[in-house]
């Protein structure tokens, strides 16, 4: 039952940081294009950034679950059950660690145009929004699947 509970939580925690990383990008298109409006783009730069220090404690949060899950049988032994140490799940954590990057660096652009710096074009902002659709697609596909 504790092994439910922590793995609702780790999944719940990992769908708030994740919708952080979608919807931080989308955040930097439209700033991009509200250049000559400066109230406007003073709102989204706000947004951008309590956003951005949501989702880091979103990250945190599913990390200690996902910790506890990976690591937690030595804790609790009888009640979390032992993975050992799969290949998907490295596969798995290597993938969540350039979702991290991501996230850092869309963060960092937002703190960079609140700074007054410049930001890519919102087209290859566009283009870049779509990255972590294929990067979590791999995600869930290795966490069901198992291929390794």
């Amino acid at each position: 039952m504790a092994y439910l509970w922590i793995k609702s939580f780790h999944l719940l925690f990992v769908m708030a940081w994740v919708a952080t990383v979608f919807y931080l990008p989308r955040i930097l298109v439209n700033i991009a294009e509200t250049r000559d409006e400066p109230a406007v783009q003073a709102r989204l730069e706000l947004m951008g950034l309590r956003l951005f220090r949501f989702g880091r404690i979103m990250f945190g949060l599913a990390f200690l679950f996902g910790l506890t899950l990976w690591q937690g049988w030595r804790l609790f032994p009888g009640v979390l059950p032992n993975f050992g140490e799969p290949g998907w799940l490295h596969a798995k954590f290597g993938l969540v660690l350039l979702l991290l990057a991501y996230f850092i660096w869309a963060g960092r652009l937002v703190r960079r145009s609140a700074q007054g710096g410049t930001l890519p074009s919102s087209n290859t902002l566009r283009l870049l929004n779509e990255l972590p659709i294929l990067l979590l697609l791999a995600v869930i596909y290795l966490v069901l699947a198992k291929p390794f």
